[in-house]
């Protein structure tokens, strides 16, 4: 098949439940009294589906951003849970998939298995995980713990968990479940096996009491770009969601491809195959109809926030309050990686900016407010996104918006269909599952010989 045939990926990102920007709930066209009805969830993934993406990708986080008096004030900071909304949305929906992102550092294996299981079957096959190890100490001290698990300790426990995972999912095979009235034979008992795991972080014995998933196994995502996390990425995840590699200004294609092979190239030491995982870069676009359109869109989003919120962000983001620094020099510290235990990726990329691009600190936190963003014209935004496709650098794209439900409409009416006539997205679904969506096999399981 050529490359022109190749059809990217596309998910509808949900990362605040008003879009991408801590302050998109102030957007004059965003719903931000919506945020805990059914109806405005169901608006923005119907119209998802409408525009034909793989999935709709539902980001979580486990507590209120508290640390500075700002983030209570004036970010929004409430989101539901998303099993629960995922499920709703199942039966409202009938091809797009359903990515919940679930926390192994503040879960046990048993009870994501069992709720994941059970979406893909509300689903069809449908469901999908984003696997996160979490990243502050808020989330910790609301499960009992006064600091967040090291950096290292927390991606060998999200390992261990996946492997759990899947063998629970693994407990029955396919067939087991006989439903002989006539014999009285509900299963087979010998198609039917206990994990009997036992190891550093879990000692978990199962069965699952759901049977195999529709998938197999849904779709595991992974989003870190640390060391660790690209390991884990190779090994287990069938997507990788790049938040790292950007459009924004010093986010560069050579960079894009770097990541791309850096994180496909570990693979094969896993036994795996490079068509295995797909890699989808985040994106942000602001789309006007017109170049002046899109600047001025542009000027609107970044107006939204307060200073306060911005400098507190990027505190947050370093682990240190640096709102007592001149707003006009650059920022005079960047903690080391090696000893810095929230995102690795996050630090790595203010790095960046800080040594390459020379920015102040008043630079430096307008450009992390929007640092997957890009202003353009439909046809500007789809070709920035076809030539990071053809030229090796994702294998789709997570695409965020500024607003909601407005900048999914703009994308899904603007450019969906110029990429289209491109050739280079889906005009219809074709498949049933989201392992069809994203030409993904349907894993064997542990305990039969060949897989389906």
């Amino acid at each position: 098949m050529s490359e022109q045939k190749r059809e990217m990926v596309l998910g509808a990102m949900m990362f605040f439940p008003a879009g991408e920007h801590i302050s998109s709930w102030r957007h004059p066209k965003s719903d931000a009294q919506g945020l805990l009805d059914f109806n405005y969830y169901k608006k923005i993934v119907q119209t998802a589906e409408r525009g034909k993406f793989d999935m709709f990708f539902y980001a979580d986080e486990l507590y209120v951003w508290d640390r500075f008096e700002s983030g209570v004030s004036h970010a929004n900071s409430i989101r539901p849970e998303p099993f629960t909304l995922l499920s709703a949305l199942a039966v409202v929906t009938e091809h797009i998939g359903l990515a919940a992102t679930i926390s192994t550092t503040y879960n046990e294996p048993y009870h994501i298995a069992r709720k994941l299981a059970t979406l893909d079957y509300l689903s069809s096959g449908r469901a999908a995980w984003n696997i996160v190890t979490s990243q502050t100490d808020e989330e910790a001290r609301n499960f009992g713990k006064e600091a967040h698990l090291q950096h290292a300790k927390r991606y060998e426990r999200a390992g261990e968990f996946v492997d759990v995972t899947q063998g629970l999912w693994d407990s029955w095979e396919d067939g087991a479940l006989l439903f002989d009235k006539e014999s009285g034979y509900f299963a087979d008992k010998d198609k039917l096996h206990n994990l009997q795991h036992k190891g550093n972080d879990f000692n978990v014995h199962g069965p699952l009491n759901v049977a195999r998933p529709p998938q197999g196994y849904p779709v595991l995502i992974q989003a870190g770009a640390s060391e660790a996390g690209k390991e884990l990425a190779a090994a287990k995840a069938e997507v990788v969601f790049a938040p790292g590699a950007t459009f924004a200004p010093g986010g560069q294609l050579e960079d894009g491809i770097r990541l791309y092979e850096d994180i496909k190239g570990r693979m094969a030491k896993y036994g795996r195959n490079r068509d295995e995982l797909k890699l989808m870069t985040g994106v942000m676009p602001i789309i006007g109809r017109t170049e002046e359109e899109a600047k001025e869109q542009l000027a609107i989003i970044e107006a939204l926030t307060p200073q306060q919120l911005g400098l507190d962000l990027l505190s947050h983001y370093l682990g240190k309050d640096i709102s007592s620094y001149p707003l006009d020099e650059p920022l005079p510290f960047i903690p080391e990686v090696d000893q810095f235990n929230q995102s690795k990726s996050l630090l790595n990329r203010i790095r960046e900016l800080v040594e390459n691009d020379k920015l102040t600190l008043r630079q430096l936190y307008a450009r992390m407010m929007n640092r997957r963003g890009i202003a353009g014209t439909p046809e500007q935004i789809a070709d920035h996104l076809e030539e990071w496709f053809l030229k090796g650098a994702a294998d789709g794209f997570n695409i965020a918006f500024s607003h909601l439900p407005g900048g999914l409409e703009d994308f899904v009416n603007l450019v969906v269909p110029e990429l289209q006539r491109r050739g280079l997205f889906r005009k219809e679904y074709t498949g049933a599952t989201l392992r069809d969506h994203l030409s993904l096999n349907r894993p064997a399981n542990r305990y039969t010989s060949v897989g389906v």
